[in-house]
């Protein structure tokens, strides 16, 4: 494991693996490098060809957390990255990760030189829309209220996890 200082000064758990152009790989909103599995395949799989960089989100694993969440720390983590694989890298997100990837995008400009977003969660459907607000509104208060596990509750209902194993 090695650490990266965001420019909150928050620090930054990360794994690197390969050679080649840089990759920052974004996992999604419960995810991290000791649990999935599945970004560390990848990363073994890029590694002949790439430098994956797979890193804790702020907040989750072995990285810091600094209050208040905003979606520009996070973007501020990924171009801590980018500017520790030398200025410009690819960026590859799974899930929210692939929202944020695509935010970083927009903000940083030339400094993303491809992006790739899996399962990102966007969906314009009018009915789609509605029911996003109401879950973040009852996200917020729960987050709010301090009750994070009853938030992980109600993420977990919103991907469609079997309600068996929610409670479970």
């Amino acid at each position: 494991m090695q650490t990266v200082k965001s420019k909150d000064g928050t620090t930054i758990a990360f794994d690197k693996t390969g050679s080649g152009p840089a990759v920052i790989s974004v996992a999604g909103a419960l995810q991290y490098r000791a649990f999935d599995q599945g970004s560390k395949q990848i990363a073994d799989l890029l590694a002949p060809h790439f430098t994956v960089y797979n890193y804790d989100r702020r907040g989750r694993g072995d990285s810091g957390d600094t209050k208040p969440f905003a979606v520009q720390r996070e973007i501020e983590d990924i171009e801590a990255f980018i500017d520790l694989a030398g200025g410009s890298a690819f960026v590859y997100g799974i899930s929210s990760g692939a929202a944020l990837a695509f935010e970083a995008a927009l903000a940083l400009g030339s400094k993303v030189k491809k992006l790739v977003m899996y399962e990102a969660p966007y969906n314009d459907d009018p009915a789609a829309r509605q029911g996003w607000a109401a879950y973040r509104k009852e996200l917020d208060k729960l987050v709010n209220e301090g009750r994070g596990g009853d938030a992980v509750i109600l993420f977990m209902k919103l991907v469609g996890m079997p309600e068996e194993h929610v409670e479970g």
